[in-house]
């Protein structure tokens, strides 16, 4: 089976994204899980811009990685210095890797505007600086900057630019498409190009702008590139680079091209999420392959279907990359999204039977109130069973106030006073909060901790309004979603309502009832 190295940038080039800042020790973080992962190269940082990236390369030497190269990235000597006295080059040096990627300019038009150099000096600063380098020990990856654009626009100057990297010792000549704006038939043509020129290792560094930035480096593979570099989740500058969640299970999958073992694969989509979460963005769900809704069914055709083979609706098994299968219930649903629902929860009902019909005409009406059950599982789960396997409610409400004052310049002050029965049980207490969803939040869970001690585990994790029905203004219908999480998984929960509060009473109950049911406490205890 023939090989692509995986070269990973999420800790430079993906750093780039707008909204992303990684800390030295997210940096570490995300290393050891892609050498765990069996990635090929890690691109640490350039030790040369700033103490950030010096720091990592320092405190990273306390880790063994197993599988992977750890790289540092820099540019080529400053025109009209030498290599051995360039500060960036000697903190490459310095850093204690083994490998440099060094990136120098491929486009004449960029030598003259952004260097202010000869193309002559060009070619000198190539050749010298991974000379230094490689003399000094270390492979050397050249990145030709801008690859595309600069032999469109000068064949003969790119060409000789990437030959300089060649002769001066380059391991690996990586083709850049810097501005993203290539078409996958240009990087096949010049991919084949580059290859039978140089006769040596070629890559390839796609950049997103134009949407292409992963067929771009599937082709280039085709074409013979045995490097491939991109970022976990495409994250990257402007519009990103190339996903590597996207890239692996193509080239390995659909291919039949080796990249990261294949057991591995089988951890993508977990490594996806753990990536950003370390990034604190949220992942999306949309995402090819690891994406929560890269294998949602929703069409009720769809889903009759799958029920009789999956293949009919996914092009794989979610399986493969660590994802899940999920059928939605909406308006769009036939009794085939409830009956696999049922399925998947162990519970029991006949295809025709009428409780089927009346749970999913119930379920219909109340998305057409404003209920959205896409994202909200843990309510979803609750209607099912308290109409099929008489779930009882762990605790009741019998009576709710909620105080908000405001005086002159203060901060407003909010206090929820709650009475509820758990079992047979009656408790009446009040808390505070920032705002009265978050009083009321804290006094549900200190009535509740006493019977259920796994509450303290539980966190709100998110909290949206939107709003329904903007016509009618402050009067208009709201939809509070929330997201929870006990450390272990995270759920989603709804309600709706005129009344904001009522709405988010709905959508908190529900989280703190479906966390209990799935944490196990499905007894309701005596209070201790």
């Amino acid at each position: 089976m023939p090989e692509a190295q995986i070269y990973d940038t999420t800790l430079r080039d993906g750093s780039q994204a707008e909204g992303i800042s990684f800390s030295c020790e997210d940096k570490i973080k995300i290393a050891l899980r892609l050498d765990k992962m069996g990635f090929h190269y890690i691109e640490g940082g350039w030790p040369g811009s700033n103490p950030k990236d010096l720091d990592f390369f320092s405190r990273i030497q306390g880790h063994k990685l197993k599988n992977a190269r750890l790289t540092a990235f820099g540019s080529t000597r400053r025109a009209g210095l030498a290599a051995e006295n360039d500060p960036n080059i000697q903190c490459i040096l310095q850093s204690g890797v083994q490998v440099a990627t060094i990136f120098g300019k491929t486009w004449d038009f960029h030598v003259r505007k952004a260097l202010g150099a000869t193309l002559e000096e060009n070619l000198a600063m190539i050749s010298e600086t991974i000379a230094y380098l490689k003399n000094s020990g270390l492979e050397v990856i050249y990145d030709a900057e801008h690859f595309f654009d600069g032999y469109k626009a000068n064949p003969a100057y790119a060409i000789k630019t990437i030959r300089a990297a060649k002769e001066s010792g380059a391991s690996t000549v990586v083709l850049c498409d810097t501005n993203g704006g290539s078409m996958p038939a240009e990087v096949r043509e010049l991919v084949l190009l580059v290859r039978d020129e140089l006769n040596i290792p070629v890559g390839i560094h796609a950049h997103n702008d134009s949407d292409l930035a992963v067929a771009n480096s599937l082709i280039a593979v085709q074409a013979g590139a045995t490097q491939v570099h991109g970022t976990v989740n495409g994250y990257g500058e402007r519009c990103g680079n190339a996903n590597l969640c996207s890239v692996i299970p193509n080239l390995t999958l659909k291919c039949g091209i080796k990249t990261i073992p294949m057991e591995n694969i089988a951890h993508l989509t977990e490594m996806s999420h753990y990536v950003s979460e370390v990034a604190n963005v949220h992942p999306n769900a949309h995402q090819p392959y690891v994406g929560a809704s890269a294998f949602a069914h929703k069409g009720g055709v769809h889903v009759s279907a799958l029920l009789k083979d999956p293949k009919t609706y996914e092009h794989i098994k979610p399986e493969l990359v660590g994802n899940r299968r999920r059928v939605l219930v909406s308006e769009l649903s036939g009794i085939s999204n409830l009956l696999y629902k049922y399925k998947e929860l162990n519970l029991q009902v006949e295809q025709q039977s009428p409780e089927g019909r009346r749970i999913l005409d119930e379920l219909k009406k109340l998305e057409n109130r404003g209920f959205q059950f896409e994202g909200a599982e843990g309510s979803f789960e609750l209607l099912l069973r308290k109409a099929n396997d008489g779930f009882t409610e762990p605790f009741t409400l019998e009576a709710l106030r909620l105080l908000v004052e405001k005086r002159e310049n203060n901060p407003a002050y909010s206090e929820a006073i709650i009475k509820m029965k758990v079992g047979d049980k009656v408790v009446h207490t009040a808390a505070e909060g920032n705002g009265p969803v978050n009083a009321l939040d804290n006094a549900l869970r200190k009535a509740l901790e006493g019977f259920y001690p796994g509450i303290k585990a539980m966190q709100l994790t998110d909290y949206k309004v939107r709003v329904l029905d903007e016509k009618d203004g402050t009067g208009a219908m709201v939809r509070v979603h929330i997201e929870s999480g006990d450390g272990r998984r995270s759920w989603g929960t709804v309600g709706v309502s005129h009344n904001i509060i009522e709405a988010s009473w709905q959508a908190l109950a529900d989280s703190i009832a479906y966390g209990l049911l799935k944490g196990g406490h499905t007894n309701i205890p005596h209070e201790k």
